[in-house]
């Protein structure tokens, strides 16, 4: 071998230095880029869902007994979420089991975006015709939204619905 070989094998060795250095540099870019995706993760979605899941778990047997009242009754309930401009206008038909139009219903929808809750409205529905309630709500962007409708006689929930949708202008 000649010295110029030897040389440039020598330069492209191997060492442990080397090697430690290696191990550095990887495992530094896995741990900024998991780091990345906790910080944009937190900071997108807040991930509550309940205000307190203790809570939650004492009120299931009443909620329960609550789907199973509603289910009873039998209400048919048509929900319509129509775009207006930059708002939407949300209307909601009750109707007993007889087809029979519901009056004086405490009517409350929320429209929750699928991910930013800064984004989300609510509002009472005054009853506009024989058994329809409507509302304008203001602002409402396009994209996935959960519908949620609560009709109330007094203090008694009556009815609970949570549907998807997806608003498109």
């Amino acid at each position: 071998m000649t010295a110029t070989t030897q040389e440039a094998v020598r330069g492209r060795r191997l060492t442990g230095r080397g090697v430690l250095l290696w191990l550095f540099a990887f495992f530094g870019i896995i741990f900024a880029v998991n780091g990345a995706f906790i910080y944009f993760a937190i900071s997108t979605f807040p991930g509550l869902e309940v205000e307190s899941s203790y809570k939650a778990g004492q009120e299931f047997e009443s909620d329960v007994l609550a789907g199973k009242a509603q289910a009873e009754r039998a209400w048919a309930v048509d929900a319509a979420v129509r775009p207006v401009g930059d708002d939407a206008s949300v209307e909601v038909h009750f109707r007993d089991k007889a087809g029979v139009d519901l009056h004086g219903l405490d009517v409350r929808v929320r429209l929750i975006h699928a991910v930013d809750p800064d984004h989300d409205h609510s509002a009472n529905l005054p009853e506009v015709a024989s058994g329809s309630y409507r509302a304008v709500l203001p602002n409402v962007k396009d994209g996935m939204w959960d519908l949620t409708i609560e009709a109330y006689k007094g203090s008694e929930r009556m009815f609970l619905s949570r549907n998807q949708l997806r608003l498109v202008r």
